[in-house]
C-alpha cells in the first residue's frame, strides 16, 4: 500500500515536536538520575504541580503560561535544594540503600497527587493562550502552535542546560561530581553543594516542562504517572548524564510513536517505542551516548 507522502512529513513534523516536548519532560531525570544516581520518580508529580501552579496564574491573572514557569524557576530551585537536603542526611549520608530512597521518592509522588486531588479535584484543567488552537502551514506541513511553541520553549532550555554544564565551572563540576569527588575535593568544591545545586536545577526544569504540558493537553493529578515508564526509558535510551543523548532519544521515541500512531493506531505507539528500546540496549548497553 502507498503512503500518502504528506502524511508521512507531517508523522515526522509532528514526531520532532512531540520528541521536543518529551526532552523537557525527561531533562530533570538526566541530571538526577542520570548524573546524581537518585532515582527520582516524583519528577512527573512535580512536573505536573508546575501545571497546576501555571493554570492557577493563568486563569486569575491571564499570565502566559510559559512565562509563569520562568518566574516559577528559582521557587523550584529551592524547593529542589529543600528536598535534596532531607534525601541527603536521611538516605545518602547514612549509606542507606538506594532502595529506600526510592521508596521516599514515591511517597512525594503519592503525596504531591493526593494534595492536588485534594485541591483540585479529578477534572481536567487547561489554560488559555493565544497560541493555543492556531496552526501554520508550510506547503503541505501543518505546525500547531500549541506543539511549536513548547518544542521551541524545549530547545532553548536544552541549549542552556547545555551550555551551563559544558562552559561554567559549576556544570562540568556537576558532570563530574558522579565521577570523582576526590577531585572535586582537591580544587576546593564540595561534592554535596554540587549535587544539591545539581538536584535543585533538576527540579527546577519541572516547572517549565508542566507549563509546556498544560499548554500541550489540559492535566489532571494522576496525568504524570503516564510519564514515569517513558521519562526513564528516555534516559536510558540517550546514555545516562548525556543531555545531547537525551534530546537525541527523546526525538526518537517521539517519531517512533507519532509514525506508529498515525500508522498503526495509538495503542500500539508505547509498545512499539519501548521495543525499539529493548532492541537498541541489546545492542549497546550504555545507550546512544552512554559512556
Amino acid at each position: 500500500m502507498e503512503i500518502p507522502y504528506d502524511l508521512l512529513i507531517n508523522a515526522l513534523v509532528a514526531g520532532l515536536l512531540l520528541g521536543a516536548f518529551y526532552a523537557a519532560v525527561t531533562v530533570g531525570i538526566s541530571i538526577s538520575f542520570g548524573i546524581l544516581d537518585i532515582v527520582n520518580i516524583a519528577h512527573p508529580g512535580f512536573i505536573i504541580l508546575g501545571s497546576y501552579i501555571a493554570y492557577i496564574v493563568n486563569t486569575r491573572l491571564g499570565v502566559d503560561p510559559i512565562l509563569v514557569s520562568i518566574v516559577m524557576l528559582p521557587v523550584f530551585y529551592m524547593f529542589g535544594a529543600i528536598v535534596y537536603q532531607v534525601y541527603y542526611h536521611s538516605f545518602e549520608k547514612r549509606g542507606e540503600d538506594p532502595l529506600r530512597g526510592l521508596a521516599f521518592f514515591f511517597g512525594l509522588l503519592f503525596v504531591t497527587e493526593v494534595a492536588l486531588v485534594i485541591v483540585f479535584g479529578v477534572d481536567y484543567r487547561y489554560v488559555q493562550a493565544p497560541y493555543i488552537g492556531p496552526s501554520l502551514k508550510f506547503g503541505m506541513v501543518d505546525l500547531p502552535l500549541r506543539m511549536l511553541v513548547p518544542a521551541v520553549v524545549a530547545l532553548v532550555l536544552f541549549l542552556a542546560l547545555q551550555l551551563f554544564l559544558t562552559r561554567t565551572f559549576m556544570g562540568r563540576a556537576i558532570m563530574g561530581v558522579a565521577q570523582d569527588q576526590l577531585a572535586l575535593r582537591l580544587v576546593a568544591a564540595s561534592p554535596t553543594r554540587i549535587k544539591r545545586s545539581a538536584f535543585a536545577i533538576s527540579m527546577a526544569t519541572a516547572a517549565v516542562a508542566g507549563a509546556l504540558l498544560i499548554i500541550i493537553q489540559p492535566v489532571e493529578p494522576s496525568v504524570g504517572r503516564e510519564y514515569i515508564g517513558r521519562v526513564f526509558a528516555i534516559c536510558v535510551l540517550g546514555g545516562l548524564g548525556s543531555i545531547p543523548g537525551t534530546l537525541v532519544g527523546a526525538m526518537m521515541l517521539g517519531v517512533i510513536e507519532s509514525f506508529t500512531s498515525t500508522f498503526y493506531g495509538p495503542s500500539w505507539a508505547p509498545a512499539v517505542a519501548f521495543g525499539v528500546l529493548l532492541l537498541v540496549l541489546a545492542f549497546r548497553p550504555a545507550g546512544l551516548f552512554g559512556r
